[in-house]
């Protein structure tokens, strides 16, 4: 039985509404009868702004509230920047579609007194701000005589603390940027020899209620499968490793025919230790190729790694 109304569940942040916005609009389009309306609501990584990320806690941090709409019913999806989205879903809730992805790549921005330099030329003491373990691993083991500064907010409030010198630069999510119609802030793509970006990051994912096959066959009209095939590869490294939104684990996925490669790593908070592999296989299973990558990983030291990283958050 088919239904003629749509609820859908959002943060209320100005990326995550404009993400929100873009979902009801194109399924507006290929559904012109069905009524759709937004939820909005703030979540717990909304509300607090004062305190690092990898402190709070991790699993769900940008997604247990919209999640907790659907469970009782006050919302049929959820949409999410995929990266926020935990590799575990609870019970009873399913990731149902994946969207077309913006570059994955992570984004140098920086003040107008440092135009003239890149992120490989930045001078010696110059402040660089990320809220991200996995950009501020990597960009310590290549430049360690940068200074990494934690800064938090949405993106334009993160902007406004570079323009006032708080910062010398930022590194952000060139999706995000685009996608807030901020391109021309990007000074630099950060190549994936330097910073492999973050699992899924770049796409959205639209979460459902298990078994309500109308409302998933309504959302998957916005699948691109390419994408999905890479993020499900991505997603399960990520799982393998028993990995949250706040470790440093990044990847870089690609396709060619029917093989996806994906490179996989993951590193220690000072930046001294990168473990960094590659794997290939058939696209016919994606997950398998992160589950793999993932033990080539572990094989080489990245589950002490981790568990010293988890021991350190604990605490």
């Amino acid at each position: 039985m088919g239904i003629d109304q749509l609820r859908i569940a959002s943060r209320r942040s100005q990326l995550a509404m404009v993400q929100t916005e873009w979902v009801k609009q194109e399924l507006g389009k290929a559904h012109p009868n069905l009524a759709i309306s937004i939820e909005a609501m703030a979540t717990q990584g909304d509300k607090i702004l004062d305190v690092a990320l990898a402190k709070i806690g991790d699993k769900g941090l940008f997604t247990k509230e919209l999640e907790a709409q659907m469970l009782v019913g006050r919302a049929e999806i959820a949409v999410h920047s995929l990266k926020d989205l935990p590799t575990n879903l609870p019970e009873g809730l399913i990731l149902g579609c994946v969207t077309e992805r913006e570059d994955p790549a992570d984004a140098l921005v920086v003040n107008k007194k440092n135009e003239a330099y890149k992120i490989d030329t930045l001078p010696s003491g110059s402040i660089v701000g990320t809220s991200s373990l996995r950009r501020l691993a990597q960009l310590r083991h290549h430049y360690p005589h940068l200074i990494f500064k934690d800064v938090r907010g949405n993106v334009i409030t993160r902007l406004q603390k570079l323009d006032s010198d708080e910062y010398d630069c930022l590194i952000l999510a060139a999706a995000g940027l685009t996608r807030l119609g901020f391109s021309n802030r990007i000074h630099q793509i950060i190549p994936s020899e330097i910073s492999l970006h973050a699992v899924g990051q770049g796409a959205l994912g639209i979460e459902c209620v298990e078994g309500q096959e109308n409302v998933l066959e309504i959302i998957k009209s916005l699948e691109h499968l390419p994408t999905a095939q890479r993020c499900l590869a991505e997603r399960s490294f990520l799982r393998e490793l028993e990995g949250g939104c706040q470790v440093p684990i990044g990847v870089k996925s690609i396709i060619e025919g029917n093989k996806l490669t994906l490179e996989g790593m993951v590193a220690s908070l000072d930046g001294k230790i990168l473990i960094r592999d590659i794997h290939s296989s058939s696209l016919e299973n994606p997950e398998s190729i992160g589950i793999e990558l993932a033990n080539k990983l572990k094989s080489q030291g990245a589950g002490e790694i981790l568990q010293e990283i988890f021991k350190t958050q604990r605490n």
